[in-house]
């Protein structure tokens, strides 16, 4: 290895920051956030670390191909049909829909020959990534990847690199067995020997790690797989591959929390005001507020949200005039045409519910389609209830931010689908997200519910939301990998 190889790497589709051509030809770079981003500043600048990541669009390829590029970051130049196939086609249109079960099943999936050339992809696609880290990582590196995207890499990357420590870690559900066996055998089996070629496999809540043990045991079965509890009650599965022994992978729960320091620092700056201003105008004075900020991304169920709104008008005629559905609901996957047509029946439903209750002097629902974080902010702190009622989430970070940044304390309407049920069950309002009946009864419950009760939920909620913020929950992975935890 050549002595500047990175000691840390990380992999991910998306990167920490993104490339676009300006009208004059130049690059401008535009820099993100988040967990990943704030765990690697965590370990200092001496550390030797490497994100690696995919170029995305144009801006990104042309950027590689000017050899354009930040420090610490390896973004790789997959041509955009290829990851078209393998994102699109693979991650986004089959791994995603069976961990959140979001399929037609009379009619979807079928597994033909357009899926195997995309898998295809997907293997080439996650190839890429297992040579770059390979090629990138000094010895006994330790390495996490992220994601659905990148669920392959472990077990190629290990054939490559033995000597590596190697985590994977799923922001997602992971779907029960009878549910996951809807892929084609074979594609089942890559998929969970791919993952665990991993020396440790991280998730978001003990639901969904033990959804991934029960699949392993149930597809490996011929690999001798047997689940292990250490006296430290982690789990671990073991397996035994023809001519390559036994291998030990170690699964933990590391459930990311809300970074309370940066939401409120950020929350208290002017462009919120400003948003909160407009939203405040939007509102109109002395009403009540149901919140919720959410991508039109299947899982989130924001139609289900509007119906039971809308029969909370309908059933509790008092609340007509008096409260306000701010929807922030910002367009998601807009190139695949389920989710166009998901986006545009948020948008028809919206109208229709103004349309029916609207007056004029109050609008029912409030939508906002583009994406504002400053926005997204004032909404949390404006928010009487949030209503978060996904169908089925890996964890939902809106849940544990609004509680963070709340002005006056905020009642959760939260599913218990989503993995920040785990944390914050005790102190929200529990809804099924299929019950659209009883998620208006639970709006109804949110808006009556007395000032200090929820105050003192709220303060309850933020302090879960925040018991592992995003560099902690970072560093602890690196940790336990490190140490073999």
């Amino acid at each position: 290895m050549v002595s500047d190889a990175a000691q840390i790497l990380v992999a991910s589709n998306r990167g920490p920051v993104s490339y676009a051509l300006n009208e004059d030809g130049e690059l401008e770079a535009r820099r993100g956030g988040g967990g990943l981003v704030s765990g690697l500043s965590a370990i200092g600048s001496n550390a030797r670390s490497l994100w690696v990541c995919a170029a995305l669009d144009d801006g990104d390829r042309e950027a590689v191909r000017r050899g354009v590029g930040e420090p610490g970051v390896r973004m790789l130049d997959i041509g955009a049909a290829l990851h078209s196939d393998a994102y699109n086609g693979i991650a986004n249109s089959v791994l995603w829909f069976v961990h959140h079960m979001l399929y037609q099943t009379p009619l979807e999936p079928a597994f033909g020959q357009e899926f195997r050339r995309q898998w295809g992809a997907y293997r080439l696609y996650n190839r890429a990534f297992a040579e770059a880290l390979a090629d990138e990582a000094a010895d006994d590196a330790a390495v996490l990847v992220q994601d659905y995207h990148l669920a392959l890499v472990p077990g190629m990357l290990r054939e490559l690199r033995p000597d590596l420590r190697i985590g994977h870690f799923s922001h997602t559900p992971w779907a029960p067995p009878e549910y996951f066996a809807m892929l084609p055998g074979d594609v089942a089996e890559e998929l969970l020997l791919g993952m665990l070629g991993a020396d440790r496999l991280g998730f978001l809540t003990k639901r969904w790690l033990r959804a991934f043990q029960n699949c392993a045991t149930a597809v490996l079965a011929p690999y001798d797989g047997t689940s292990l509890w250490p006296k430290d009650n982690e789990p671990a599965f073991e397996f035994r591959i023809e001519g390559r022994g036994r291998h030990r992978t170690r699964l933990g729960v590391h459930g990311l929390g809300a970074d309370a320091d940066f939401l409120r620092e950020r929350a208290a700056r002017p462009d919120v005001e400003e948003r909160m201003a407009t939203l405040r105008a939007q509102v109109g004075e002395g009403r009540r507020t149901i919140v919720r900020v959410d991508r039109t991304e299947l899982s989130k169920n924001i139609v289900r949200g509007l119906l039971a709104y809308r029969e909370l008008l309908e059933e509790r005629p008092e609340w007509r005039e008096r409260v306000v559905h701010i929807a922030l609901a910002y367009p998601s996957r807009q190139d695949l045409a389920v989710y166009r047509d998901y986006t545009a029946e948020v948008h028809r439903l919206s109208d229709e519910i103004n349309g029916q209750y609207g007056t004029d002097t109050w609008t029912p629902v409030v939508v906002h389609v583009k994406d504002d974080f400053a926005r997204s902010l004032a909404a949390y702190r404006m928010a009487d209830v949030a209503l978060v009622n996904p169908i089925r989430d890996g964890m939902n970070l809106v849940a544990k931010e609004v509680p963070v940044v709340t002005d006056l304390g905020c009642v959760l309407v939260l599913s218990r689908e989503a993995g920040a049920h785990e944390e914050l069950g005790e102190d929200a309002v529990t809804v099924n997200p299929f019950d659209v009946s009883g998620t208006a009864a639970a709006l109804h419950e949110a808006l009556t519910m007395s000032a200090d009760e929820r105050a003192e939920r709220s303060k309850r909620l933020a302090a879960a939301a925040t018991a592992l913020p995003p560099r902690q929950w970072f560093l602890d992975q690196l940790d336990a990998l490190r140490d073999g935890a």
